[in-house]
């Protein structure tokens, strides 16, 4: 983005510039991710390159996986700048923990598939060993 570029802009060009959708940009500001942003006598929100470079913020610890509640606590120790980096490096810490859970889970449910699909031959036949255990009692 050339330092050209005239500000205030509208949702659509504050959206496109940060990466997001005019519909996210809003939910982002509903739930108070970001602040209130200044309005034109007709309503049309108008947005800053401060508030852009926030939704960039935003957009990034989502595409990371961030929850929005640890994206409000990143936001918040973003803005301050008397933070020490621990703070920020417990939050990833916790998370990477997060995502090897989810991870370890998920590989399970690719091995418990795996072993299902090696189960069923595949043919004319209807019967199915997937959808036997798929259909069987809770263990």
């Amino acid at each position: 983005m050339p330092d050209s570029a005239a500000w205030p802009v509208p949702i659509g060009t504050a959206a496109s510039r940060a990466g997001v959708s005019a519909r996210m940009v809003r939910h982002y500001e509903a739930l108070g991710l970001l602040p209130a942003v200044a309005r034109t006598d007709s309503g049309y929100r108008q947005y800053t390159a401060s508030d852009v470079h926030t939704l960039r913020f935003i957009r990034r610890c989502r595409d990371l996986g961030f929850s929005m509640e640890e994206i409000r606590l990143l936001l918040t120790l973003w803005r301050d700048k008397h933070r020490t980096s621990a703070q920020v490096k417990r939050i990833a810490q916790t998370h990477i923990a997060q995502l090897n859970e989810r991870i370890a889970a998920m590989q399970a449910m690719q091995r418990s598939l795996q072993a299902l699909v090696s189960c069923c031959k595949g043919d004319e036949r209807p019967d199915c060993p997937i959808l036997d255990d798929l259909a069987a009692p809770p263990p």
